[in-house]
């Protein structure tokens, strides 16, 4: 039996409305965003086909991390009107490890440069550790990692950021660090 914190707090979960959109160029962030939608029964859509997001109160996306930007969130999120009453939720899908500190800020001053203000201040941003597999990369994705790898492969290993690194040791790989037991802490959110 629920004890009465809990049952009030689901019986205001009842008048919220909530979306889950994501931004997904190979398909670790719509894994996630299926699994969110399939543990929270919050409908799930693309960024590319969401119509109206103003209909709802909150707004979970989850964002393919690519070149410093999120795909899709700035585009998406810029839709937003009268956010004082919206939840926001952003969830990052990364390479490297989403719980070293000094990606996490770089992570973070990406999203503040790519959103109003008032957005980045009411979001509430978490970070998931994805994949990535080279022989699916399209031309300009390959042509990029390449360039971005023989730039940090020489580095000093003092001056190799934890994102450096872990480009450096999974290039011209197939990696996976998909991890569904850490949406834990975002239903918890939601929740």
């Amino acid at each position: 039996m629920k004890n009465n914190k809990d049952m009030s707090k689901i019986q205001d979960m009842t008048f919220i409305r909530s979306l889950i959109i994501y931004g997904s160029q190979y398909g670790t962030t719509k894994r996630y965003a299926e699994e969110l939608s399939r543990r929270t029964n919050i409908q799930v859509t693309t960024f590319k086909d969401v119509q109206e997001i103003n209909n709802y109160d909150e707004i979970i996306y989850l964002g393919g991390l690519y070149a410093g930007g999120v795909l899709g969130m700035a585009k998406t999120l810029k839709k937003l009107n009268n956010i004082s009453k919206k939840r926001i939720i952003i969830i990052t899908v990364g390479l490297s490890d989403p719980t070293d500190e000094t990606n996490i800020n770089n992570i973070r001053n990406n999203i503040k440069k790519q959103l109003k203000k008032d957005i980045f201040e009411r979001a509430k941003i978490f970070h998931l550790r994805g994949g990535i597999d080279y022989s699916k990369l399209n031309f300009a994705h390959k042509t990029m990692m390449k360039l971005l790898y023989n730039a940090v492969k020489n580095l000093p290993e003092e001056k190799k950021t934890a994102e450096d690194k872990a480009m450096i040791d999974t290039y011209n790989q197939k990696v996976d660090f998909l991890d569904f037991s850490s949406l834990d802490n975002i239903i918890d959110e939601i929740f």
